[in-house]
């Protein structure tokens, strides 16, 4: 039984609160956060008690800690929690500069403790069986890649002005995936942005629609469309072309209810956004770090996927600035 404790008690957290209180090899032993009530609230739901942060990171009655809090903490609490012991859970990102991330990295791998990051994606059932069945090559070579992923509309823009920008906030799960798609490191990185959407967003110095061209050594291609707008709801497909053919994952639907009439036929919208979207995924990759932590196996995807993820963000990021192709670090 791998005892959790949960640092922070948002949107996200509880999400992660209520998994690792429900899956039958782990126990939600406490939360923190500085909402109490927040914290108390998520607490009661789940069988938990509150404690203050650094508590819950030195506690002997807690194996595993679960960091669900802004951006900016995830580095520092990734780093206290190894070197106390801890397994370590951390949603993405671990910090919005590679350079932080590679000093965490070296926290983490001298610690010897084990660290997974939430790109839950990976998780997905139908994401999931479409990479297990082009890595089996159903489709023979993979050739390209292709990601769609459209929120059904912007975030505040108080949020925008504290994020990192689209592709290291947004794309960087579309980053992830891609390469998990590929089986192969992008070497360039060639991108695109607009504001087409809220004009608040461009004068907080970000974009809402970018598209992002990638190139690995072997000359497979990947491309991601992201938009801070999607009229028919929260827009997440995969499609695979190879060799030999093509697969795909399809947008779910709030039903399966489809309506054929003298005008055509109509179905649902997809569904709204990512909590119901990802539901199964969340579950999925939490009893995934569980099991890898009961095996002592390294967590999937792991620090180091985070930091590639995130270089693969930065020349996004330098390449709508210059206009150029920019090139990749790999280990």
């Amino acid at each position: 039984m791998l005892r959790f404790g949960l640092l922070g008690a948002g949107r996200i957290g509880q999400i992660h609160g209520r998994n690792a209180a429900t899956l039958p090899d782990a126990t939600l032993v406490a939360v923190a956060d500085v909402d109490k009530s927040a914290a108390a609230r998520l607490a009661k739901a789940n069988g938990a008690e509150v404690r203050d942060l650094k508590a819950v990171i030195a506690a002997k009655d807690i194996d595993a800690i679960i960091i669900g809090t802004p951006t900016f903490m995830h580095a520092d609490l990734i780093e206290a929690g190894v070197k106390a012991g801890k397994a370590v859970f951390c949603e993405k990102p671990v910090d919005l500069s590679s350079k932080r991330v590679e000093k965490c990295l070296q926290v983490v791998e001298k610690s010897g403790r084990p660290l997974m990051i939430g790109f839950n994606r990976r998780f997905d059932p139908n994401f999931s069986a479409l990479q297990k069945r082009i890595a089996k090559g159903a489709i023979g070579k993979v050739e390209i890649v292709s990601v769609f992923s459209r929120d059904p509309g912007p975030p505040p823009v108080s949020y925008i002005e504290t994020s990192g920008g689209l592709y290291r906030d947004m794309m960087i799960h579309d980053f992830d995936i891609a390469r998990f798609m590929l089986g192969e490191e992008p070497i360039e990185v060639t991108a695109y942005g607009s504001n087409l959407v809220d004009p608040a967003i461009g004068k907080a110095g970000d974009i809402d629609t970018a598209l992002v061209i990638m190139r690995t050594a072997s000359g497979k291609l990947a491309q991601i469309s992201n938009s801070r707008r999607a009229a028919y709801g929260y827009d997440q497909r995969i499609e695979v072309h190879g060799s030999d053919g093509m697969a795909r994952a399809d947008n779910i639907l709030e039903t399966t209810v489809e309506i054929a009439d003298k005008n055509g036929f109509a179905k649902d919208p997809a569904q709204h956004f990512f909590l119901e979207r990802y539901a199964e995924a969340y579950r999925r990759e939490l009893a995934a770090f569980v099991e890898a932590v009961a095996k002592k196996k390294q967590p999937s995807p792991s620090g180091r996927d985070g930091l590639q993820a995130q270089r693969l963000a930065d020349a996004a990021t330098k390449s709508r600035e210059t206009g150029k192709p920019v090139a990749i670090k790999i280990d």
